[in-house]
């Protein structure tokens, strides 16, 4: 059995570590195994040497959160116990520092893991930036985030935002309406970023005077975007030639942010994905960033991060097997 103390003399942080019905203690007390005690401003933590070292950096970390006058949540909590061997805990905590923008409900959009914030940074400093990974990592919204930042300030003109309506035979055909009716469930989830970060007025004022456009990919081609930030969402379902078609988009004063999944590719023959190949052939040209994200950078509900984890297990198995 192991043991270490912490020493905390502010109240209002002990209080904020602990969480409702001391929520965040027995968070970490049931992923870590270990037993942690508080008496007046001491905090006890005994168990198993790795557990209480573990506890240790993930409660020292979440007082500095605390220090500086934010919330904890249970998603910072699980995130320090998972980083606790891996990162400093400045580091970690440091996320909370600025944002990148408010949504119009006042909340304030900022990087929730390292790797979110990596690729925050990449978006800054390349013209291209690829952000591939699971469902629930930030891919999209935080692109979306960036771009209407990048628009308030007058960086850019327009935000242009597209994805690859895969399923554009036969089965849109059937929906009702034109052809933006029927391509408009290929692209909610654009929509509902722009939405948050906007107010439906708003977007729909922008979009009006062709500030902003969300569009199927197929209205891409033959065009130069100048002056534009331009998100390619979905790309996994992208084939080799539209992801081409779509790189060689880019005009002066623009900046791209390509997002997807290599897991969840809907095209008939996976191997033929644009993402897939892009990242490839990409990889060591300058100013463009490739960010990989896993399943330890999924902001969703924590079974949301469970189910990715399973999923990359089940498929390194198989992959084994073969």
């Amino acid at each position: 059995m192991a043991e270490r103390s912490l020493a905390v003399t502010n109240m209002d942080m002990m209080l904020n570590l602990f969480g409702s019905y001391d929520g965040n203690i027995r968070i970490i007390q049931s992923e870590l195994g270990v037993d942690i005690l508080s008496r007046g401003g001491d905090i006890r933590i005994t168990g198993p040497e790795r557990g209480v070292e573990k506890a240790y950096n993930c409660i020292n970390g979440l007082l500095k959160v605390a220090e500086r006058g934010e919330n904890i949540t249970e998603q910072q909590v699980r995130y320090f116990i998972t980083m606790a061997d891996e990162s400093d805990a400045d580091e970690i905590a440091g996320l909370s520092d600025g944002g990148i923008c408010v949504t119009v409900s006042g909340k304030i959009i900022k990087p929730k893991t390292l790797g979110q914030k990596k690729y925050i940074d990449s978006i800054n400093s390349n013209t291209i930036s690829f952000g591939v990974g699971p469902a629930g990592t930030g891919k999209t919204f935080l692109a979306v985030s960036m771009a209407v930042r990048a628009f308030k300030a007058h960086t850019v003109n327009r935000i242009i935002l597209t994805r690859p309506a895969v399923e554009a035979g036969e089965k849109l055909g059937f929906l009702p309406g034109d052809l933006q009716n029927k391509v408009d469930p290929y692209l909610r989830p654009l929509y509902d970023a722009l939405y948050e970060m906007l107010g439906a007025e708003t977007f729909a004022r922008l979009q009006e005077r062709g500030s902003i456009e969300v569009a199927p990919l197929a209205y891409m081609r033959g065009r130069t975007l100048d002056d534009s930030f331009i998100i390619l969402d979905e790309a996994q379902n992208t084939s080799p030639e539209q992801m081409k078609m779509f790189l060689t988009r880019l005009g002066f004063n623009s900046k791209m942010v390509i997002t997807g999944d290599v897991t969840q590719i809907d095209l008939p023959n996976p191997k033929n994905s644009g993402l897939v190949e892009a990242v490839k052939v990409l990889k060591n040209v300058s100013d463009i960033g490739i960010n990989h994200f896993t399943e330890k950078d999924v902001v969703r509900h924590k079974l949301v991060q469970d189910i990715v984890k399973a999923y990359e297990q089940y498929n390194n198995e198989r992959a084994r097997r073969k």
